[in-house]
């Protein structure tokens, strides 16, 4: 469930959904905005950068309301649509122009697959799945498809806007019991000897060194630090590694090295 702060403490968004004025239509786009909600702190108004148009694609209206609600108060994140129907999620996101999905893993059609349309579509669209539990084939399954970050539903509001800026800035988003566990799954193609992806034997050293640290949920400043070099260095070694391995996230940089060998998994 989401959760928004309210005179020092949480509340339960589903129990007691504040009205916020927009006009929704089941699977189609939100005409208009409501008003700042109050439950956010006042130094969250302060926030400032490039618009995130997010579309919300979730089974439960209460969920969904809870988000719409949470979001309300952020000038830089927008609910751009929403929607119960996974069969409507891929032209929702053309026809809305959505920078990022946040997709319930549960929907109708199957969010696995629901996702893979998607980054079928529209490949440069951020797909966050939300879930009830941790789920280690779903998981697994959600990375595949083109998943970048992953969310138990019980997360706070404060999480979920945290979540999505993080992602729509370019990251991914796992914990780092998530992470171990994915790498655990393709350690055992390492074991069974499979052949190196191409691309992968072409890394440099320090890039190594960089996706080592990604792997064990490291952020760009932390890996500086570890590192010592500058964030601003450790950005481009990300984005040689993306282009060396064919990929577009930190994720599948670090999933197909560990398929590849490259990575000691512990």
């Amino acid at each position: 469930m989401v959760w928004a702060r309210s005179r020092g403490r949480q509340r339960d968004l589903r129990c007691r959904p504040r009205a916020v004025r927009h006009r929704v239509r089941r699977g189609r786009l939100i005409e208009r905005r409501g008003p700042s909600s109050p439950c956010h702190d006042a130094s969250v108004a302060q926030r400032s950068g490039p618009l995130v148009r997010v579309l919300l694609a979730d089974r439960q209206p209460l969920f969904r309301r809870g988000v719409i609600e949470a979001f309300s108060g952020e000038p830089d994140l927008e609910i751009v649509g929403e929607t119960d129907d996974g069969s409507k999620v891929p032209d929702l996101v053309v026809s809305s122009g959505a920078d990022l999905l946040l997709l319930d893993l549960g929907i109708s059609g199957g969010g696995v697959e629901v996702c893979a349309l998607v980054r079928s579509a529209r490949p440069d669209v951020r797909v966050v799945v939300l879930a009830h539990a941790d789920d280690d084939a779903a998981l697994a399954g959600a990375v595949r498809a083109g998943a970048r970050g992953y969310l138990r539903k019980d997360t706070t509001a404060e999480e979920l806007l945290g979540a999505v800026r993080m992602v729509a800035a370019g990251n991914s988003l796992l914990s780092p019991a998530m992470t171990s566990r994915l790498l655990d799954e393709f350690a055992v193609l390492v074991r069974r000897h499979e052949s190196p992806s191409e691309g992968t034997t072409a890394l440099s050293r320090r890039e190594l060194e960089v996706l080592t640290l990604v792997a064990q949920g490291l952020n760009n400043r932390a890996v500086a630090s570890t590192l010592f070099i500058s964030e601003n260095t450790v950005k481009n070694h990300i984005r040689s590694i993306h282009d060396k391995l064919h990929v577009h996230s930190r994720m599948e940089a670090v999933l197909r090295a560990a398929r590849a060998g490259l990575l000691h998994i512990t």
